[in-house]
């Protein structure tokens, strides 16, 4: 089953990711997509599920999510105590795809309960119910996360890692990303060049003025606000300053930069 092409997210693919998702499915493979924030991996597994048909449970990982928040707990309902299933149970009940965005935020526990899934058993135990839950073959297990983002105490044990099919995503190239900023936020694309060529530059200064470069999702929202009639100045300052940093010296040095691609 698939679904319609109205019914499908809009993406851009820039390489092979979605012949490699299509065979991960297909051969009950677990898939890691590892790369920068914004740069589409989200928005790339919302088109890959509806594509393939299949339900989609996204779960935003934090510090404080624990195994029980995916795999289900019991709850007081009317006076009774009843089992509630997580959204990883669902996703196997159901056979759907279950992704877990920036799974290396999420507490130690939940890797121990993902290994049973991404081996040759590919089942959930559920140990609070007594249930050992057999995936069926339309269930799928994503993880991903931002490799460059990561301190020493938060990265995927290599054990785990080894147990998924990897793409590495990042920003796409610039006839690519004008493109996909254009569709998305319906400014006109030769509006869109300055746009791409000044995230370009900003991208550059990661790792020296900046922790982070400026995201395709961040570019889509400037172009969403000149779009919407925003001056092309105040509507990168809003979307493409302001966000990466609060230092006041290198904020001057990033407006030199649009002064410099802008005029």
């Amino acid at each position: 089953m698939s679904g319609t092409q109205t019914d499908i997210p809009f993406y851009m693919p820039v390489g092979n990711e979605c012949r490699l998702f299509e065979l991960a499915f297909r051969h009950k493979l677990p898939l890691l997509l590892k790369g920068p924030t914004g740069c589409g991996k989200t928005r790339f597994v919302a088109h890959m599920a509806a594509r393939m048909g299949r339900p989609l449970h996204t779960v935003s990982c934090h510090d404080d999510l624990t195994a029980a928040d995916l795999t289900g707990r019991y709850l007081l309902k009317g006076g009774d105590t009843i089992w509630a299933d997580g959204p990883l149970t669902q996703a196997v009940r159901t056979g759907g795809m279950c992704y877990l965005d920036e799974v290396v935020e999420a507490r130690k526990d939940v890797t121990v309960v993902l290994h049973p899934l991404t081996d040759d058993r590919r089942i959930l135990p559920l140990d609070r119910t007594g249930e050992l839950l057999d995936a069926p073959d339309e269930f799928m297990l994503i993880v991903s996360y931002n490799p460059g983002y990561q301190n020493v105490l938060k990265q995927l044990k290599p054990s785990t890692r080894q147990r998924f099919v990897a793409i590495e995503f990042d920003f796409p190239p610039a006839d690519i990303e004008r493109k996909v900023v254009a569709t998305e936020s319906g400014l006109p694309e030769e509006q869109v060049v300055s746009l791409v060529m000044l995230a370009q530059k900003l991208r550059a200064m990661k790792g020296h003025d900046l922790e982070e470069g400026v995201s395709t999702r961040l570019l889509v929202y400037c172009a969403t606000l000149i779009n919407a009639g925003l001056p092309v100045r105040e509507a990168v300052q809003a979307a493409m300053i302001e966000p990466l940093t609060d230092d006041f010296d290198v904020k001057k040095g990033l407006d030199e930069l649009v002064v410099a691609v802008f005029g």
